[in-house]
């Protein structure tokens, strides 16, 4: 099985685009931080350090580009910025089971990984004849730590 980076290669091919620098770099600092979302600007800048001569620009486009293809994905976590992150690049099965916990007192978002809501969405295509393709899960709460802090007080 190709690891994420030939996969993503794969898949700009299949799609009649080049496997560029850019692209292939922007990946790179996404897997490199598979623990955090990271905002264009943020991406930006680990980017730069491995290739001064990229623009912000080239940067913003390029991550539009692959959250269009679905090769990343584009997540809105509450905090007024859109972050980024590899989803599993497969169109079909795009990030289904990927949901995100997110901390109110840190900020800290962890990812959660499973088929919470399968029961549902068969219900829900039975009883209403609605086909779920997709679906985003955010949970608000306290992290293990936070949680820890808020009962000393």
């Amino acid at each position: 099985m190709p690891d994420k980076k030939d996969r993503f290669k794969m898949l700009l091919k299949e799609k009649g685009l080049k496997v560029t620098t850019q692209r292939v770099d922007i990946l790179e600092a996404l897997e490199m931080r598979p623990d955090k979302h990271l905002t264009a600007e943020e991406i930006y800048e680990i980017v730069k350090e491995k290739n001064p001569d990229i623009g912000l620009a080239t940067v913003y486009r390029t991550i539009q580009l692959l959250a269009e293809l679905n090769l990343i994905d584009k997540l809105n976590l509450g905090d007024g910025y859109v972050r980024y992150e590899i989803g599993n690049m497969d169109e079909e099965k795009k990030a289904h089971h990927h949901h995100h916990l997110i901390c109110l007192s840190c900020g800290n978002v962890l990812t959660f990984q499973g088929d919470l809501l399968d029961n549902l969405e068969n219900q829900i295509q039975k009883s209403m004849g609605f086909e779920v393709v997709d679906h985003e899960v955010k949970m608000y709460g306290y992290c293990k730590d936070c949680a820890a802090e808020r009962k000393k007080e």
